[in-house]
């Protein structure tokens, strides 16, 4: 068992996913920050959170410097009300101090790696395709918020709950995608210009609008689909990591020159083999983000894992003492970071289960066979409120 990171990153590693069982326990926000310290100081240089990318680009104006409040910040950049979520505001506030009088090659960036794609509504289009148009043809007379109408017909429940109200599929929604993918293909077409007008940087920005407004209309082009209804859904959960994974390469690509990234979001879209999630009586599986991007990168992505023993915060209570949370209960007080073949390798005595005593409400998914066999190393936190001390770097 070890609290330092390092331990588990090997030197071709360029993708570092942390993941977290749940949402809802503090716990793992306060350890993505503790080990981010950690890891600044051995040459990383990027962190990539579960957030819409588009409005993190926010985020990273200010850690760099850029003009703005804190809470200005934390609201405009953050989707899904991870904002509102204090280890979040700790993270840019520090990441904004660190970066302060530091060269750029060595100051941390912010990126997001996720859009608004929630099971129950999805934005329209419409902003992101408007700035690219505007990016490459300011006097271009295309009608993009006459062929998109109005917002609410995009996020509304229905549009994503019942194919027949969505408008994915509609004439207008084709015409969309069409105009979308002849503008990425004359981004990069026209990139050499482009960069020299305005910068790597710019180009890089309208890249990311235009990404999220064709994953959105891949979106709602899945919602719109007259399938059995399991399928529909699990054409949406692929759907969204597919853009995760994208927008994983992406951040990448722009941070490969100057160091390696660290990726925070829920285990089910780091994990590297199939993520399952029971949903309205129905068992969905696909492929994570994680699974994409791993096999992609092979070594230099590398997987570690959050784990759960209790919860005061989630009502969770200590693991049954045949569970793999019970192993690393036995083996962690506090917290600590172990790789997973140790884990698995106890079960040859003792026949090991997954663990059933939790509920949907708590969003934590217990460790199973499957999961530990594709991870690197487990994150493991024994007692949420209590085993982990407030981030105060």
């Amino acid at each position: 068992m070890s609290q330092d990171m390092q331990d588990f990153v090997s030197t071709s590693c360029e993708l570092l996913a942390l993941g977290e069982p749940t949402h809802l326990e503090p716990a793992f926000g306060r350890l993505r920050n503790e080990l981010l310290v950690q890891l600044a100081d051995r040459g990383f240089r990027s962190i990539a959170l579960e957030i819409d990318r588009v409005p993190a680009l926010r985020v990273n104006d200010f850690v760099q410097g850029g003009p703005g409040t804190l809470d200005e910040v934390m609201s405009e950049g953050f989707s899904t009300g991870f904002g509102e979520v204090l280890a979040n505001r700790q993270l840019v506030a520090w990441m904004r101090e660190h970066n302060e009088g530091r060269p750029a090659e060595e100051r941390l960036a912010f990126h997001g790696i996720d859009a608004e794609m929630e099971n129950f509504s999805a934005p329209s289009p419409r902003r992101y395709l408007e700035y690219a148009r505007d990016y490459l043809k300011p006097d271009l007379d295309v009608d993009l918020a006459g062929l998109a109408g109005e917002d609410e017909r995009w996020s509304r429940t229905e549009a994503i709950l019942d194919p027949a109200m969505s408008i994915g599929d509609t004439a207008e929604a084709e015409k969309l995608r069409t105009l979308a993918d002849d503008m990425l293909t004359e981004l990069h077409a026209r990139a050499p210009e482009l960069i020299a007008t305005t910068s790597r940087a710019e180009w890089f920005r309208a890249r990311t609008h235009l990404t999220a407004g064709l994953g959105l209309l891949r979106y709602h082009k899945q919602s719109a689909q007259r399938i059995d209804e399991s399928a529909r859904i699990c054409g949406l959960l692929a759907t969204r990591d597919a853009l995760m994974a994208q927008n994983l390469l992406d951040v990448r690509d722009i941070e490969a020159r100057r160091g390696p990234t660290l990726v925070f979001a829920h285990n089910l879209h780091l994990q590297k083999n199939r993520s399952t999630m029971p949903m309205a009586g129905r068992d969905l599986d696909w492929f994570s983000a994680g699974a994409i991007v791993g096999c992609l990168l092979d070594e230099r992505y590398t997987v570690v894992l959050g784990t759960l023993g209790s919860s005061d915060v989630l009502g969770l209570g200590e693991p049954a003492a045949d569970t793999w949370e019970a192993i690393l209960q036995d083996r962690i007080t506090g917290w600590g970071l172990t790789a997973a073949r140790t884990v698995t390798a106890a079960a040859t005595a003792t026949p090991v289960r997954t663990r059933t005593d939790t509920t949907p409400q708590q969003g934590y998914f217990p460790l199973d066979r499957a999961t530990l066999d594709a991870a690197d190393a487990l994150l493991h936190v024994s007692d949420g409120p209590t085993a982990v001390r407030p981030f105060r770097p």
